[in-house]
C-alpha cells in the first residue's frame, strides 16, 4: 500500500511535464473512443440487433477508430499537417486491427456465455459491452508506446541536432 501511495505522489509531482500532459490527453482520447465504441455497440447490437455480437463489435470498433486516430495524432501528440501513410496511418490501423481481432475474440466468448447461460438480450448486451471494454483495455499501454513513436514531435534541441547532422 505504501508503494502505491509513493507512486501516486510521484505521478502527482510530474503532472506538469510534457509526458504527463501527453499521457493525460492519450487517456482522454481513449475515454472518447471507448465511449464511441460503447455507444455504437449498444445501439447496433443492443437496440437495433443489426448483427451478431462479433459483427456489431467489429463495426463499433472500426467507427471508434476514426476519431481515435485524429484525436491522438492532432491533440494528444500535437502533430499537424498531412498524415504519413507508411509511418502513421498503416501502423495505427494495423495496431487497431489487432485490437479489433482481440475484441472479436471477446465478443465470441460473450456469445458463448450467452448461449451457455441462456441470457436475455439485455443481459447479453451487457456481457458484450463488458467484453469489448476489457478487450481494448489490454491494448491501452501498448498503443500508447506505439503512438508515442508514430506521432513523435521533436523537441527544439533534437531539431537543432537534426539540422546540424543534415
Amino acid at each position: 500500500m505504501r508503494a502505491l501511495i509513493v507512486r501516486a505522489f510521484h505521478l502527482w509531482e510530474k503532472r506538469d511535464t510534457p509526458e504527463a500532459r501527453k499521457l493525460f490527453k492519450y487517456t482522454m482520447v481513449s475515454v472518447v473512443s471507448t465511449a464511441v465504441s460503447f455507444a455504437v455497440l449498444a445501439i447496433s447490437y443492443g437496440v437495433l440487433r443489426a448483427g451478431t455480437e462479433v459483427q456489431c463489435t467489429v463495426f463499433a470498433n472500426v467507427v471508434a477508430t476514426v476519431p481515435s486516430y485524429y484525436l491522438n495524432r492532432n491533440w494528444a501528440w500535437g502533430k499537424g499537417g498531412k498524415s504519413h501513410l507508411t509511418k502513421e496511418i498503416i501502423p495505427f490501423w494495423a495496431m487497431s486491427a489487432a485490437g479489433i481481432v482481440v475484441s472479436m475474440g471477446g465478443a465470441a466468448i460473450a456469445h458463448q456465455i450467452g448461449v451457455d447461460y441462456h441470457l436475455s438480450h439485455v443481459i447479453q448486451t451487457g456481457v458484450v459491452l463488458a467484453a469489448n471494454v476489457l478487450s481494448f483495455g489490454i491494448f491501452w499501454v501498448l498503443k500508447y508506446l506505439l503512438f508515442n513513436r508514430l506521432f513523435r514531435v521533436h523537441p527544439l534541441e533534437e531539431l537543432d541536432e537534426l539540422v546540424e547532422a543534415a
